[in-house]
């Protein structure tokens, strides 16, 4: 937008759709941490992470994969992984197919924490967003995310 354009306001309309998405982005965030560190002890993105290695083959992903996945600078998710390595759940090996990667890899505890804690998150995800909707909301609240999402970064799926 140059200088000299008129900025394209938001009808009322789309500011009463717009606000409470901007509520939901900033609460949903919170409540989804706010249960997971009272019933296991780690934040939502520690879940993701744990989460994604746990899916992955081998529960072996490259650090650089992994921020990715996660949405995060390599920097924060270096910071997030030597926590879950000081907890015993992650550890970082070099990639064996290329040296100039880190591997992340998930431990047995790690495995076993996210198991565990796996049961409430879902219950957390299924009250605060699946229930609250019917069926329909929900296939075109995902339909609608994925659009979103491959507007803010079109490479992804």
């Amino acid at each position: 937008m140059s200088q000299n354009d008129e900025p394209r306001w938001l009808s009322e309309a789309e500011q009463d759709s717009w606000r409470p998405f901007a509520a939901v982005m900033m609460k949903l965030p919170a409540a989804l941490d706010a249960q997971l560190l009272r019933d296991s002890g780690m934040t939502h993105f520690e879940y993701l992470v744990l989460g994604r290695l746990a899916e992955a083959p081998d529960e072996t992903v490259r650090m650089s994969e992994l921020a990715s996945f996660v949405a995060a600078s390599l920097s924060r998710l270096s910071h997030v992984v030597k926590r879950l390595e000081d907890r015993g759940w992650v550890r970082r090996r070099p990639c064996p197919e290329d040296g100039r990667y880190t591997n992340a890899v998930l431990t047995k505890p790690g495995r076993a924490k996210v198991v565990a804690a796996a049961p409430g998150h879902v219950a957390a995800v299924r009250e605060l967003v699946v229930d609250a909707l019917s069926a329909t909301q929900y296939r075109q609240l995902g339909s609608a995310a994925k659009r979103i999402l491959h507007q803010i970064e079109p490479t992804s799926r």
